[in-house]
């Protein structure tokens, strides 16, 4: 699968989607993010994908939404009467699904970003589960330098990976955050060298993933997410029915087995969905 934005491969459960556009930037356009959302959908309708690594081409992860969809904002984005804004609201809402989709898919997604991860191209990185980065690596919200306040996610997420302070001071001043910086704070697990070094790691780390139950992951995922926006009594309530839900005992023997024997366990993959692909990716969370 591919598009003017990114590429999508798939082997062995471990799914590869790379931004190619570098000669600019791998700027977003409007078309990047139904695009997103309807290939991630497709790997989690499909069942076999265990891991996803999204990573880029050229200098720079992503320099954000391309200018010209800011210079065409009058029409994209209509604020002039109460039903314009109205429109907009709904327009900008369903940016936000297409984003949230790789927060709702039942995989774990692994961002790699090398150079600047800039504006829009943050708001993708904090969607994922996992980010690490190379050493020349940059992270800046400069949605105030424009004069508007980020509205993809960023703003929610960014704050319940690193210290809210410091997501305010990205947010307010539109400062970079350095690859050091980023790992010291927790924004990133990792930094590499450089891109090579980058794309083996992240991809390490897939496989790692892609070896275990994808049932076990998936619950692991689920409970993640549903305790960062519940509270601990609530999550443990979700819990006891989550796991009721999904604990397999052939899962659990193979584990064991494949422990015993030193062996890569081997484990059926999740069952393909019947959504719709375009399905609003909120009514696709487990339980």
């Amino acid at each position: 699968m591919q598009n003017e934005y990114f590429h999508i491969s798939n082997k062995s459960g471990i799914a590869h989607l790379q931004l190619n556009r570098p000669d600019r930037l791998n700027t977003m356009g409007m078309s990047f993010f139904s695009g997103l959302r309807d290939s991630v959908l497709a790997l989690d309708d499909a069942g076999d994908t265990r891991a996803l690594v999204i990573s880029s081409t050229g200098k720079h992860f992503s320099a954000g939404m391309a200018l010209d969809v800011f210079a065409s904002t009058t029409d994209l984005f209509d604020s002039s009467s109460p039903r314009a804004r109205l429109s907009f609201q709904r327009a900008l809402r369903n940016l936000m699904d297409c984003l949230d989709t790789l927060d709702q898919v039942r995989f774990p997604v692994i961002c790699a970003i090398q150079g600047g991860c800039i504006g829009g191209g943050l708001d993708l990185a904090v969607a994922c589960d996992i980010r690490i980065c190379t050493t020349d690596a940059f992270f800046a919200l400069q949605e105030t330098e424009l004069g508007m306040t980020a509205d993809l996610g960023v703003l929610q997420r960014l704050p319940k990976i690193i210290p809210a302070g410091v997501a305010r001071q990205m947010a307010y001043t539109s400062e970079r955050l350095s690859a050091e910086r980023a790992l010291a704070v927790g924004l990133v697990n990792a930094v590499l060298p450089d891109a090579e070094a980058l794309l083996a790691d992240a991809m390490e780390l897939a496989r790692i993933i892609a070896s275990k139950s994808p049932l076990a992951v998936a619950g692991c995922k689920t409970a993640i997410n549903f305790a960062r926006d519940h509270s601990t009594s609530e999550s443990l309530r979700h819990m006891a029915l989550l796991q009721s839900s999904i604990f397999d005992t052939q899962d659990l023997a193979e584990a064991i087995s494949a422990w015993h024997g030193k062996r890569q366990g081997r484990f059926d993959a999740l069952s393909p969905l019947t959504t719709r692909q375009t399905a609003n990716p909120r009514d696709r969370e487990l339980l």
